[in-house]
């Protein structure tokens, strides 16, 4: 009777042990794949939620900006145009929040909206140099 209930309790362990070490790279295999369609190789994502709220997704550089408007230029040429409100949260590159005022052509951004709204909110990837905001560099004196 004892060699019975020990090798039924190590079967249940084996296969709780087999189950769980299956379980670990399935795991990371999610985390990679969520990882490839929304990491840096994204242009555009829409996304519909269950009670019907549809929410978009934008990448790209921008093109113009004013104080209602921002316009992307996607990576595949899409020129997107997006409402901006008071509302709208930008977030710098330091994680930090920032005027939406701050915002130039030529960044790199990522914007979260609703379909039939103003953006949520602009993550700025990347400011390239000459973007406007910036201060110019002094000019190199003359040798001449």
């Amino acid at each position: 009777m004892f060699t019975r209930r020990f090798v039924l309790l190590a079967a249940t362990l084996v296969s709780l042990n087999l189950a769980l070490w299956f379980a670990s790279p399935g795991l990371a295999l999610r985390r990679a794949v969520i990882q490839e369609l929304f990491g840096p190789k994204m242009v555009r994502v829409q996304v519909y939620e269950k009670n019907g709220v549809e929410w978009n997704l934008d990448r790209g550089v921008i093109t113009s900006i004013s104080p209602t408007q921002l316009t992307l230029k996607e990576a595949d040429g899409r020129i997107q145009q997006i409402p901006l409100s008071p509302t709208t949260r930008v977030i710098g590159l330091g994680g930090h929040q920032i005027p939406a005022t701050v915002l130039a052509p030529r960044w790199r951004v990522l914007v979260t909206w609703p379909a039939n709204g103003a953006a949520q909110s602009v993550d700025v990837e990347r400011v390239r140099r000459g973007s406007g905001r910036a201060p110019a560099a002094a000019p190199a004196p003359s040798l001449s």
